[in-house]
């Protein structure tokens, strides 16, 4: 399999009888926080000038053809009829529908791509790219420019950044500001095992499953969105 930075920086390999792996640490790791000083700079530079923006997520897999795809391109239009920015990780299915609907719209198109291990480019929607090597770089930009989340339906990269963003805004790292889940019926099920397996656990409480916005409505995410701006503007005054 091709290798990628970010495999390079975690992988401990096998055992290491002679020490060459941990000679070759000893060299490679402290050049490698040079690299990663590079990416924070090169996308904190890129997206400097970016205001209002809505982060969005969804699978690579969503294919042009299918509901979730439509619901991409017009979440992507009505964020930007709505004055946000929409940043995705930049690459196909729902990620490629919200810039698609975002860059129809008029509005600012945003990708943040990924080096993978097999090859994966940016949509051609996107208007402002930039490519990161590592993951944790990356979902700084996801967070630090956004006043919202949307996840469309999507697999363990979605839940990853879900999961992620919930933290979070359940630890107070960031403001707080809302995570909604487009999509009903594929979203209930883990709602479901939230309620009714880590609530009654005391895993996590009640408050913070109402972190979450479930919903099949476009206008009512961005209503959710808005509202919130409004209540946090005023709160600010």
């Amino acid at each position: 399999m091709e290798s990628t930075t970010d495999r390079r920086l975690l992988d401990t390999g096998d055992s290491d009888p002679d020490g060459a792996r941990r000679a070759n640490r000893l060299e490679h790791d402290p050049w490698r926080v040079l690299r990663i000083q590079s990416e924070f700079v090169a996308g904190f530079d890129a997206m400097s000038d970016v205001a209002a923006a809505v982060t969005v997520f969804g699978s690579a897999r969503t294919t042009p053809d299918s509901p979730e795809y439509a619901l991409g391109v017009e979440l992507g239009g009505a964020l930007a009829a709505a004055g946000y920015a929409v940043i995705t990780g930049g690459g196909p299915g729902a990620m490629e529908a919200a810039n698609r609907g975002a860059a129809q719209a008029g509005g600012r198109s945003i990708g943040l791509g990924i080096e993978l291990p097999f090859e994966q480019s940016l949509n051609e929607w996107v208007d402002l790219g930039v490519n990161f090597r590592y993951f944790f770089a990356r979902k700084t930009m996801f967070v630090k420019y956004a006043q919202a989340f949307v996840c469309l339906p999507g697999g363990f990269g979605t839940m990853d950044e879900l999961f992620e963003a919930l933290t979070l805004v359940q630890t107070k790292k960031v403001t707080r500001f809302p995570i909604v889940l487009l999509g009903a019926d594929y979203w209930q099920g883990l709602l479901d095992w939230i309620t009714g397996t880590l609530v009654p656990a005391g895993t996590v409480s009640q408050s913070d499953v109402a972190l979450l916005h479930v919903t099949d409505s476009v206008a009512e995410t961005v209503d959710i969105i808005t509202r919130a701006g409004t209540q946090m503007e005023a709160s600010n005054r």
